[in-house]
């Protein structure tokens, strides 16, 4: 049914989705090796040889790689505190050396401002709201005011401008790649509302299947209890199994919908290989006779279209022994032709009243309509009711064979 539809795809789709992950280990050694070079470029152009301010700057510089090289194992909280933290740092660096050197063009630097665009590109990307804000606003701070801290001309004021773009450029990643995540986030949790909302309905067919053989059975074995005793006790292990699958049935489902992160198995509850054995078991009920006709391969079928198929019989099957008064003869075709599947179930009993309540046929056509299907059901020209489900492989994105 849907529900496995869906379980085939959203371990691709989900896995990950609201997961943040830390970068390739090979990416961030690269990152962090061009820092440790800009530290050595600045190094180089003498940017922290001034005086008693260069130690201040190459500490400065030293601490925003360290976090840096940190930032993959801080959580959503700590990353963006830490990141406004440091930016509080810088700026109060920045005002020191507006302070303490007005005439000198050497408050540059690039390591420093590098690393604070990656921070900022990070916070944007997975801090935690109430703190990414202001580390946000911090950071673009510290990194455009850098360049002008000691003196405004033409060269510091363009140098401002590239690293606002540079800025601009991260913070514009970074919050993209948050709003894809919240939007992938927001689609998994429909997934998995959509799935749970299927299993439920599943629930209730797999248990009214049950139930109603129980019943079936009972009434039987309660009707020969007085003629032929012999036969209750084969009668009562049969509703003893009956049971047992239903409360495994139960069991299995109840689990899936409990999950607290949705992440559920996603293997099918049945599929073609189990029809015979449905067949099988309602014929062992007693009542009315059931035959099973498969015709072509049935190897390689998408879970949703094998276990949609096996629903439709449960579901006609379930109907038969509910409403189909007089039954003798129940017949059930599975049949490949091309690119569908034809799931045909007919019986000989007398016609029905049909109900719309509950979930049903609607249920049914609904389910097998979500992978592009149809059915019919209603009066056949022999006599009798039949219950018809035409499902495409191509919706499933299975070629003929």
């Amino acid at each position: 049914m849907t529900e496995v539809a869906d379980g085939a795809a959203v371990p691709m789709a989900t896995q990950g989705w609201g997961r943040l992950r830390v970068p390739p280990v090979t990416v961030w050694l690269l990152l962090v090796v061009a820092l440790l070079g800009l530290v050595l470029l600045d190094l180089g152009a003498g940017f922290y040889w001034i005086a008693h301010h260069g130690p201040a700057k190459l500490i400065g510089a030293l601490l925003a790689v360290g976090l840096v090289v940190a930032s993959p194992r801080l959580s959503s909280r700590t990353l963006p505190m830490a990141a406004c933290a440091l930016a509080v740092v810088s700026l109060g660096l920045s005002f020191w050396l507006h302070l303490e050197m007005r005439a000198s063009s050497q408050a540059m630097g690039f390591a420093e401002p590098a690393s604070l665009v990656w921070l900022l590109l990070l916070v944007a990307r997975r801090g935690k709201p109430s703190w990414a804000a202001s580390a946000v606003v911090a950071l673009s701070m510290a990194i455009v005011l850098r360049p002008v801290s000691v003196s405004v001309r033409q060269s510091t004021t363009i140098l401002a401008l590239l690293f606002a773009l540079a800025a601009v450029t991260a913070l514009g990643i970074g919050l993209g790649t948050r709003l894809l995540l919240v939007d992938r986030r927001r689609q998994a949790a429909a997934l998995r509302l959509e799935q749970r909302t299927e299993f439920a309905r599943d629930l209730h067919d797999f248990v009214a299947h049950h139930v109603t053989g129980i019943v079936v059975q009972a009434q039987g074995a309660q009707a020969m209890a007085d003629r032929r005793p012999e036969l209750v006790p084969p009668a009562l292990r049969r509703i003893e199994q009956a049971g047992s699958e239903a409360l495994t049935s139960m069991r299995h489902m109840v689990g899936m919908l409990r999950d607290a992160e949705g992440e559920v198995t996603l293997t099918p509850l049945a599929g073609i290989g189990e029809v015979r054995s449905l067949v099988e078991e309602f014929s062992a009920v007693g009542g009315a006779r059931a035959r099973l006709e498969l015709e072509g391969t049935f190897d390689g079928l998408p879970v949703e279209v094998s276990t949609t198929a096996h629903r439709v019989v449960m579901e006609a099957l379930t109907n038969v022994r509910k409403h189909a008064h007089g039954c003798t003869d129940v017949r059930v075709q599975v049949g490949r032709t091309g690119d569908r599947i034809t799931v045909r179930v007919t019986d000989d009993g007398r016609p029905r009243h049909v109900s719309h309540s509950g979930f049903g046929l609607k249920g049914l056509a609904e389910r097998v309509g979500l992978i592009g299907g149809s059915v019919q059901a209603g009066p056949v020209t022999a006599g009798g009711w039949g219950v018809e489900a035409t499902l495409p492989l191509a919706a499933a994105g299975v070629a003929a064979s």
